[in-house]
């Protein structure tokens, strides 16, 4: 019985490993830029199709596609900011999730007319295989996409530490005003972390068709979910939604096992509601001045 629990534990933080990239892409979006990306769920989408049409055109592995299509979502994020969304920072909250939700049903829409509204399966030829380590049977679809998760999270992360571009984003996030007077381009730093944003998210879609189909109505679901992540990990901290990540992901497979798949949720909304009530900053999240 052990065992079946250590199983389901594992297998959660796996696919945890997974959810966390894709809400690091929003939290870094929040975190700086101060806008909410309404079509981040919409972008995780796209990507997956874009690896999907990768592997089905030219057979190249999702963990391999992940770099080409992070490069081209970076490059999309960093020309939406430029040309469309710098327009709306500082805009009324409103306006701004007009616009972007006006983005979302672009973007859903096209892909429902290129692909039409079927799951589109990867069907990748180890999607079966599984590594037996003592009592643990874990599928090596989820232990390879969560390693790849793992090395982007580790890269960002040492990005934003130890390169001057990073330095100089966090700078901005924590005090714009001082960011500008020293001199900083603070519009093309957000377009940078827009664009870095995209990139995340782009490569956690990629990763995302290894586990599950593609199909265009996962978009509103995975804004929703990556909006839960970074409430709970605390809105801005990257720590903070890698380690929600991880919890929800948990949390939901117990959920599957314990009660039914369809319950997982419902498991997911209970944890964000207990976080707003103890810790309303969030795990990891600063509390307000």
């Amino acid at each position: 019985m052990l065992s079946i629990w250590l199983n389901v534990v594992v297998q959660g933080i796996l696919t945890g490993l997974l959810y966390g990239l894709m809400a690091l892409g929003l939290s870094v979006i929040f975190g700086v830029v101060r806008l909410v990306n309404f079509a981040h769920g919409e972008f995780a989408v796209v990507a997956m199709y874009a690896a999907f049409v990768l592997f089905r055109a030219f057979g190249l592995d999702p963990l391999i596609a992940m770099l080409p299509i992070a490069l081209a979502f970076f490059v999309v994020g960093f020309a939406l900011q430029r040309t469309l969304i710098n327009a709306f920072v500082g805009r009324p909250e409103h306006e701004q999730f007009i616009l972007l939700v006006g983005v979302a049903i672009v973007l859903v829409n096209a892909v429902l007319i290129v692909f039409g509204p079927d799951a589109q399966p990867a069907n990748l030829p180890y999607a079966f295989d599984s590594y037996m380590i003592g009592p643990l049977l874990v599928d090596k679809v989820r232990v390879y996409a969560a390693v790849a998760a793992l090395a982007v999270c580790a890269a960002l992360f040492g990005f934003f530490r130890f390169t001057r571009t990073g330095t100089a984003i966090r700078a901005c996030a924590d005090n714009l005003v001082g960011a500008a007077v020293v001199g900083l381009d603070v519009r093309k730093l957000y377009a940078i972390t827009f664009g870095i944003g995209l990139a995340c998210v782009g490569a956690a879609g990629s990763l995302m068709i290894t586990i599950a189909d593609a199909v265009p109505s996962l978009g509103p679901a995975y804004t929703l979910l990556a909006f839960t992540i970074v409430i709970i990990g605390g809105l801005g901290s990257m720590a903070g939604a890698l380690v929600a990540g991880l919890l929800i992901g948990v949390s939901e497979a117990l959920a599957g096992f314990l009660i039914a798949p369809s319950m997982k949720s419902m498991f997911s909304f209970a944890l964000l509601v207990a976080v707003l009530v103890l810790r309303p900053q969030g795990l990891l999240g600063k509390k307000p001045a």
